[in-house]
Order: C-alpha cells, then structure tokens, then sequence
C-alpha cells in the first residue's frame, strides 16, 4: 500500500479561491490531483468483499456457492479514498463523482457487450438534503467513459430505512424489502447487468437487489463496489 498524503485542509475553503482544491493534498486546480489520483490507483486490488480473499475474475472460491455473481471491488474504505466517499456524498462535492467512477471502472473487466448500470437507489430524503443521487451520478460518469454502457433506472427504492449504524441483521432485513423493479423500465433478459454501489459494509443491500434481478429473468448480472467497510 503507497503513502497516502492526508489532507490537512478544511474541504471547501480553498474552493473559495480558486474552482477545486485537491483534498488529498491541497493543491489548488482539481478535486484530486494526479500525483493522488495514482496513489489511490496504486491500492486497487481484487478482492471478495465478504471475506477478503483475493481474486481475479471477480469470482470467489471460498464463496462462489454462496455468491456467485461476479463482483468487482476497487479497494478498501480507508485512507484518502474514505475521506473522497465522505466528502461527495456528505459535502455535495459533486465533482467527485467522476474519479470515483474512474475508481470504479478501472477494476473493471473489459466489456464488448452491452452493459446497463443499475446504481442502487438512494433514499429520497438523502437525495433532497444532499443535493444529489450518489450512485446515480457515479453510474452517469461510467457511462461516459464507454460507448457501450448505459445507465438503466431499473431500480426504485420502497423504503426510506437508513443502514448506516443498523447491525447486520437489521440491514439484512431492511434490505429484503429495500427495493422494486421500475415498471416503466423495460428489461433486456439476455444483456448484462452491472450493479453499482459506492460502499459495502454487509452486502445486505447488494445481495437484495441482485435477487430481485434473478427473479425477474436478467441472466447476466456482475457487481461494481467503490470501496469495501474495513
């Protein structure tokens, strides 16, 4: 794992001055700087989220029976990455989203396919009070950096439960009933599907919305995770 330069720089008051201060460094011109962009580039490695094995074609042998799915994850929550997350989705710095997405595609494998992206819905509240959808406006910057992807609204969120602090078995059961299928979205069974979610803490939510694909005939279904709760 590289050094990774903390930021020691209230967020916001150098945007005051100037369009973005890098929040790992504070360097004065973007968001995330280069030099910190590959740091964090530097920690990805491939791993299953529930229980760490390293892997590389997002399939693991420990789990494969009890997640088949092939799932993709960036890297931990922690360092400098943690304090992006927190900053985007707490801080409305909107600007994130596209170097999360770029986080995102590069543990990617490389799709010729069509690939819709299914961000999982946030709560409406969050969307009203923080000004954005995370994960939707992370899935619309993956989108752009492939012609073949597209971003499907196939999800509708049916409860404004909030995980955050919740034990497992409380965000297991919150997220049996998380999630419906958009009636106005039409679902192409024989393409695949790519799940996106900023953080997996349980998998509860992931795992919930997954099944709900299943059922409803999708064949292909891969998952994408920015960060995993350490």
């Amino acid at each position: 794992m590289p050094n990774i330069v903390k930021n020691t720089t209230t967020p916001g008051i150098l945007d005051l001055i100037a369009p973005h201060s890098c929040r790992g460094c504070g360097h004065i011109g973007n968001v995330i700087c280069e030099r910190c962009k590959k740091n964090i580039l530097a920690s990805h490695h491939n791993f299953c989220p529930s229980c760490k094995t390293p892997n590389t074609n997002g399939i693991c042998q420990k789990c494969q029976t009890k997640s088949p799915l092939p799932t993709f994850v960036f890297s931990e929550r922690s360092d400098l990455l943690s304090g992006l997350i927190y900053d985007y989705k707490y801080n409305s710095v909107r600007a994130l989203a596209r170097p999360l997405a770029e986080f995102i595609d590069y543990s990617l494998p490389h799709y010729d396919e069509k690939i819709y992206l299914v961000p999982l819905p946030t709560i409406s509240r969050h969307i009203r009070s923080r000004g954005l959808d995370h994960t939707y406006a992370i899935a619309k910057q993956l989108a752009k950096l492939h012609q073949n992807y597209y971003v499907s609204k196939l999800l509708l969120r049916n409860n404004s439960s909030v995980q955050v602090g919740a034990n497992a078995k409380d965000r297991l059961s919150q997220a049996k009933t998380a999630y419906s299928l958009n009636p106005k979205t039409p679902i192409e069974k024989d393409a695949t599907y790519l799940l996106i979610d900023d953080v997996w803490t349980t998998g509860a939510s992931m795992k919930s919305a997954a099944k709900l694909l299943q059922e409803s005939g999708v064949k292909s279904i891969n998952l994408a995770i920015l960060a995993v709760s350490v």
